[in-house]
Order: C-alpha cells, then sequence, then structure tokens
C-alpha cells in the first residue's frame, strides 16, 4: 500500500494528511488542530486520535509516522523544548502506540523533512551526501547518505567562533535583530555554511524553512563548493517525511 498517514507535531499546531508516496503528494487534504496549551503527552495523543480517526477509511491498517521537535533515539525522547517536559525520557513510540492502538513510528521533524527532500523533493535523485538545514526559530538539520538518514545530526549547535551557530546564524536572528537578507548571508549563513562544508563535504546542501521561499534573496549570495538549493516541499516536508518513515518501518522492521 503506498498511502500512509504523516502526523507533523509543533509547538503550535498538529498537522496530518494520508500521503500518496508514489504520487509524492497528500492524498486528501491536510487536517491541522491546535496544538494543546498543556502539551503533555496525554492531551497530545487526544488530538492525534481525532487525526487518525479522520482519516483511518484511507490508511488501513498501516504505521503512523510521527514528528517531534526533539531528538528521537529508538522511539525514546531523551529532552525537548518546545512541548510540555513530561516528553523528556518517553518512550514515546511505545506510549503513543498504546494510546491510538497503532504502530507509531517516531521521527526528529528536521530528519523528516530531510527524508522528504531526498525521496521526493528537490534532493530527489541525488545518490550522494545530502545535507539539509531548516532556518527558522533555530537551525534544523538532518543528513541523509545514499538515501539512508543517519539521525539526530544538531548542526544548529555547532560552535562557530565562540557561539552556538543557530543563535546568530537562524532567520529568527535576522528578524529579531532587523538586519538586512545580505549583511545575514555574507556574515551569518556563509561562515556557517563553510564551516559544514568542511566538516562534512557534502555532495549537495538544501535549505528548508519558511525563509526559503524568500530564496532569491539570499541564495545567490552563498560561495561555497558544494550546490546549495532551496527545498521544494516546503511546509508539507514534515507529514510527508513522517509517512515515508513509517513505510520504512513497515519494510524494515529489524532496522528500527
Amino acid at each position: 500500500m503506498s498511502i500512509y498517514l504523516g502526523i507533523d507535531v509543533g509547538g503550535s499546531g498538529i498537522k496530518g494528511a494520508p500521503v500518496d508516496l508514489e504520487a509524492g503528494d497528500f492524498a486528501a487534504p491536510r487536517l491541522r488542530i491546535p496544538t494543546p496549551e498543556k502539551s503533555t503527552p496525554s492531551n497530545v495523543a487526544a488530538i492525534l486520535g481525532e487525526i487518525v480517526d479522520e482519516f483511518s477509511g484511507q490508511i488501513g491498517d498501516t504505521s503512523i509516522g510521527l514528528t517531534i521537535p526533539a531528538p528521537v533515539v529508538h522511539g525514546r525522547v531523551p529532552f525537548i523544548a518546545n512541548l510540555n517536559q513530561k516528553w523528556a525520557g518517553l518512550q514515546a513510540d511505545e506510549y503513543l502506540s498504546d494510546k491510538l492502538g497503532r504502530k507509531i513510528t517516531l521521527v526528529n521533524d528536521a530528519d523528516a523533512a530531510g527524508l522528504a527532500e531526498v525521496h521526493l523533493g528537490a534532493a530527489k535523485g541525488n545518490n550522494g551526501l545530502v545535507i539539509l538545514t531548516t532556518l527558522g526559530t533555530g537551525i534544523g538539520a538532518a543528513i541523509i547518505y545514499r538515501g539512508v538518514l543517519i539521525p539526530n545530526a544538531e548542526l544548529g549547535h555547532l560552535e562557530l567562533d565562540g557561539r552556538d551557530a543557530e543563535t546568530y546564524a537562524a532567520s529568527s536572528i535576522k528578524d529579531k535583530e532587523n538586519i538586512s537578507y545580505e549583511e545575514w548571508t555574507t556574515k551569518r549563513l556563509q561562515p556557517y555554511y563553510k564551516h559544514v562544508e568542511m566538516l562534512f563535504s557534502p555532495d549537495l546542501f538544501v535549505v528548508g524553512g519558511g525563509v526559503s521561499k524568500d530564496w532569491d534573496k539570499f541564495g545567490h549570495l552563498l560561495d561555497l563548493n558544494t550546490e546549495i538549493i532551496p527545498a521544494k516541499l516546503r511546509n508539507r516536508a514534515g507529514i510527508i517525511g513522517a509517512a515515508l518513515a513509517a513505510r520504512d518501518a513497515d519494510e524494515h522492521p529489524d532496522l528500527v
């Protein structure tokens, strides 16, 4: 079956849609429900149940893919910033599977976006080392080599010039400090990407996050040896990547 439900859990909204992985797009319009103010696992699970019920007729008994804004280590959330602290230390895949009565595949949100862009988006067909970065409140990152995800790459927290990179190079900092695209790109993004390039020698960079829609304002200012391109799937990437992760878990349960 090529249709899997992907759900993207964020600090402000929980969004889900069935994804036709052969077509590479949603099989029905997405459903968005605000994240509960008290975003405990039990409160979030109740919202997830509503989304599963909405699309249950389209997804059969397949696994459900779910993103979360935190590292995911074998289904466990070691720490979390943007949801209730009761998530920290939780074996969340087992907890949510028990609550929803379905197999749950849990994946970091940036990792899900990376999977989506490599398999169905801007980096489709690239079989080398692809690094996706999401420029937003912070800098999220995903590393995919020959189509396989290397999970939980926190490249936004690389130390550069004695600082945590995302504290001066994220697009939220550009907005907060009201600096121009030119200054942000040449003085902040350029040294960041040059450093990542030196460390990993990737075949391709993909730039996601909301600011990627303004690629024509800053992309040409980056001077790298590595090709760098904007993301294609944008705000659909998390849902599509979650669905891909669920399919992979069904097809290769020994690797989960």
